[in-house]
């Protein structure tokens, strides 16, 4: 009597879960346990087209050296904020301050080459003067008058020669000075030192190339680029949401729960083409506020194409959904192997375009296509006639169709 009671209460519990699984499924949407559904929807579309970009400063400034030399001393590191004008590093000047004396010694030297020039000139001119006065009285010979009058003129010759020796030796103390001043680097622009390539005791070569020791990005922490590369087929779009000002969204792996905002501030008209796929760079221009954007991070954009909002939106899953004919009525059958009147058109629509030149094309736009989604009446299911406009990863905008919302569409068929 104990195993009959037993199994009886076995047997209840059994049928109880089957019950409530049966139950829980059709609380779901099975509809009648056979066929998976969804409903229609009111709400907003967005279009987008995703791509991949990397995150770059807006500006990249490299820093090197003119001059050559060990480098004596490094005043900063990765990351620091430096301001125009902020010594970065210094080059030992030793060799520069000896060229620099040089430079001035010799400067000081052609000064006193003039001084003792214009002295000479004016004892030749004295000379020239009483030779010319002697000549007059036949006391000195022709010869002797003409060689003081020339030694007046070497005079004055030397003295123009003494004063462009000044000035080129005043240019190579300049020059010099200059050198000397090389010696010291400093920032061109405020910005954070986003990467150094010399340490102290380094020792510089600049006579074939100007070597970069460190990289300063202005404005990193105000706003960075996101260099984003878009397929040749989506640039139009990419263009036309430019125009309209369409936001652009993007995550990066370092923060997955952040979505950030930027906007479209360049097309690039250089292509870039690998293995026969032609792309074109789309700068974005993204704030930066907390520096989460450092340069380099990976960044996968949804470029905003255009946004629809309370429309009627239809699940993809239906559209996709294509019945078995045994479980459609009858005359919805032909719909399956195209031969309603209006897929046939549609095929001859797709024939001439295939076969139209482009002098010959139409240049309106074509129709929108008309699609079908099922529904179920009774045991069998039922064609709905729509036409679809905008789409998303899961829904499609409803232009015309004989929809309602909240209405349940067929989207697949139960797996045992």
């Amino acid at each position: 009597m104990k195993h009959l009671l037993g199994g009886l209460m076995a047997g209840l519990m059994i049928v109880g879960t089957a019950a409530g699984y049966n139950y829980f499924q059709a609380s779901k949407g099975d509809v009648g346990g056979k066929y998976r559904t969804m409903a229609v929807r009111r709400g907003e579309i967005t279009s987008v087209v995703n791509s991949t970009g990397t995150v770059q400063p807006v500006h990249s400034v490299q820093v090197g050296s003119f001059v050559s030399g060990p480098i004596r001393k490094v005043f900063v590191n990765f990351n620091d904020k430096v301001t125009a004008g902020q010594v970065l590093a210094e080059v030992d000047p030793m060799i520069y301050k000896a060229q620099r004396n040089q430079a001035r010694a010799l400067l000081d030297r052609a000064k006193a080459d003039l001084l003792q020039s214009e002295a000479k000139l004016q004892q030749a001119e004295h000379e020239w003067h009483r030779a010319a006065n002697l000549g007059r009285v036949k006391a000195i010979s022709d010869a002797d008058a003409d060689l003081a009058e020339a030694n007046y003129e070497a005079a004055k010759a030397n003295r123009a020669i003494c004063n462009a020796t000044i000035q080129q030796n005043a240019a190579a103390l300049e020059l010099a000075e200059a050198n000397l001043g090389y010696t010291v680097i400093r920032s061109p622009v405020d910005g954070i030192i986003t990467d150094r390539k010399v340490d102290s005791g380094q020792t510089l070569a600049s006579q074939f190339q100007t070597p970069v020791l460190f990289v300063v990005a202005p404005d990193l922490e105000k706003t960075v680029n996101i260099l984003a590369s878009v397929d040749e087929a989506d640039i139009g779009l990419i263009r036309d949401a430019q125009h309209r000002h369409e936001p652009v969204t993007f995550r990066v792996d370092a923060y997955p729960n952040d979505v950030f905002e930027g906007k479209i501030s360049q097309v690039r008209l250089t292509p870039t083409t690998v293995q026969s796929v032609v792309t074109y760079t789309v700068v974005v221009e993204a704030s930066n506020q907390q520096i989460k954007l450092l340069p380099g991070m990976t960044a996968n954009l949804s470029f905003q194409i255009e946004k629809h909002q309370n429309v009627v939106k239809i699940p993809n899953a239906a559209l996709r959904f294509l019945p078995k004919p045994d479980q459609v009525r009858v005359s919805d059958r032909p719909i399956l192997d195209g031969g309603l009147p209006d897929a046939s058109k549609d095929q001859e629509a797709d024939a001439s375009k295939k076969t139209a030149t482009a002098d010959h094309s139409s240049p309106s736009k074509p129709a929108p296509k008309p699609k079908y989604v099922w529904i179920l009446e009774g045991d069998l299911l039922s064609a709905v006639k729509v036409v679809t406009s905008l789409t998303d990863k899961s829904h499609t905008e409803l232009v015309s169709g004989d929809l309602k919302d909240e209405q349940v569409l067929i989207t697949g068929v139960q797996t045992p």
